[in-house]
C-alpha cells in the first residue's frame, strides 16, 4: 500500500494554544461554497431534507461568488496570511459551479497558506478534477461512506456507481500535481473484511488512509440508527471531556449565505456571531459575540450553555487541551480588552 495511515487533520505538528492565544489571526475559517448535500447520510443534518426545511437560517443553496471574493477580500486584511481556507462546512462543495474559480481566486490573492475541503466525490469527474488542481487546492479529503454501491444507497440514500467513483478518484491522484489527497470513511459501519477491502480499494491511489470512528458531534440532532462508538474517539484516541472548546479561539465560520458561525458544527444557526455580508471578516473574529464566547469557555461554564454543553466533539473529537491554561488565558483576553 503506497498511502499512509493518516488521519484528515494534522495530530502532531499543532501548535500550543496556551502560547499563541489570543491570535490577532485566525488559524483556519471555514468558508461554505454549498449549504446543500446530494447525500442523505444517517449521521448528518444535512441529510435530512425535512429538518433542513424546517430549521431557520438555513438558506440551502450555494454562496454566491461575488460574496466569496468579498470574504477573500476581507482575509486578506489580516495581519498576516491565515493557514487554511477550508471550503468546506455543511454541504457538499462540488455543487458549487464556481468552486475551481474561488479556490483560483484565493490563491491568487495569497490570503491565506492552503486552501483544502472534504467532499463526497460522487460528482468528481476527469474534467472537474484538472480544473481544480490547475486552480491551486491544496489538500481534498475524500469522505467515503461504504466499499460497494450497496452500502452507499443504505447509508447515504444515494444510487452511486462505485467503481465509477474510484476511477475518477485515481484519475485525480495521478494528476493532482502538489495536491494532498485523504481519503476516510467511517469503520464502525464496517466489519473487518470491509475494513481490508477499504485499504485494498485505496490505498494505492491516496495520499492517506483513514478509517475513522462514529462519533455524535451534532448537537440536538438524533442519529439516524448509528451507534456511536463510546470505546475510543473519531481519530481512535481516548474519550476524555473537556470545558474549553479550543477552535473558538483559532477558528471560526462563514456559512454560504455570509452568516458567521462561532462553531464549523452550526449546522442550526445557534452560535451566530456575525455577517460577511455587512460586516468585515476581521470585525467578526474580534467581535464582542465570539470574545464573550470564548470568555464563557475560559470561565469553564461550557456546560450551561444551551448548545455548547452537549457537543460530542469535546469528548470525542477533540485534538487539543487547554482547560488547564484556562485561568491564564482568561486574563490575557481581559488584559487585551482594555488596551
Amino acid at each position: 500500500m503506497k498511502a499512509k495511515i493518516k488521519p484528515r487533520i494534522d495530530l502532531e505538528n499543532r501548535t500550543p494554544l496556551e502560547s499563541v492565544i489570543p491570535l490577532s489571526t485566525p488559524f483556519i475559517i471555514n468558508v461554505d461554497p454549498s449549504d446543500v448535500c446530494n447525500f442523505q447520510c444517517k449521521f448528518c443534518p444535512t441529510g435530512d431534507r425535512e429538518l433542513m426545511r424546517n430549521t431557520k437560517g438555513r438558506n440551502f443553496g450555494v454562496m454566491e461568488y461575488e460574496l466569496f471574493k468579498k470574504i477573500v477580500d476581507d482575509i486578506c486584511e489580516f495581519d498576516q496570511p491565515i493557514k487554511v481556507l477550508r471550503l468546506y462546512k455543511d454541504g457538499e462543495p462540488f455543487l458549487n459551479k464556481k468552486f475551481a474559480d474561488m479556490i483560483r481566486y484565493a490563491k491568487q490573492k495569497q490570503c491565506c497558506n492552503q486552501v483544502d475541503t472534504t467532499t463526497n466525490a460522487s460528482i468528481l469527474n476527469p474534467e472537474m478534477s484538472l480544473e481544480i488542481i490547475e486552480a491551486g487546492l491544496d489538500r481534498i479529503n475524500i469522505s467515503i461512506e461504504g466499499v460497494n454501491a450497496q452500502q452507499y444507497l443504505s447509508f447515504s440514500k444515494f444510487a452511486l456507481d462505485f467503481e465509477k467513483l474510484i476511477e475518477n478518484i485515481r484519475f485525480f491522484y495521478e494528476h493532482r500535481k502538489n495536491c494532498e489527497m485523504i481519503v476516510k470513511i467511517n469503520g464502525d459501519i464496517l466489519g473487518p473484511e470491509g475494513k481490508d477491502e477499504f485499504y485494498a480499494i485505496f490505498g494505492d491511489i491516496s495520499d492517506g488512509v483513514y478509517i475513522e470512528s462514529i462519533m455524535s458531534c451534532w448537537p440536538e440532532f438524533e442519529l439516524n440508527g448509528v451507534k456511536v462508538n463510546n470505546e475510543v474517539g473519531i481519530y481512535q484516541q481516548e474519550i476524555r471531556e473537556v470545558l474549553v472548546c479550543p477552535y473558538v479561539f483559532y477558528s471560526f465560520s462563514i456559512n454560504a449565505d455570509g452568516v458567521a458561525s462561532a462553531c464549523y458544527l452550526d449546522w442550526a444557526r445557534k452560535l451566530v456571531i456575525g455577517d460577511a455580508r455587512t460586516q468585515s471578516v476581521k470585525q467578526i473574529w474580534n467581535g464582542d459575540k465570539l470574545r464573550e464566547l470564548q470568555r464563557m469557555f475560559l470561565r469553564k461554564e461550557r456546560k450551561t450553555h444551551a448548545i455548547c454543553k452537549e457537543c460530542g466533539q469535546m469528548t470525542h473529537g477533540n485534538p487539543d487541551q487547554i482547560d488547564e491554561y484556562a485561568d491564564l488565558l482568561l486574563n490575557r483576553i481581559v488584559s487585551q480588552g482594555e488596551k
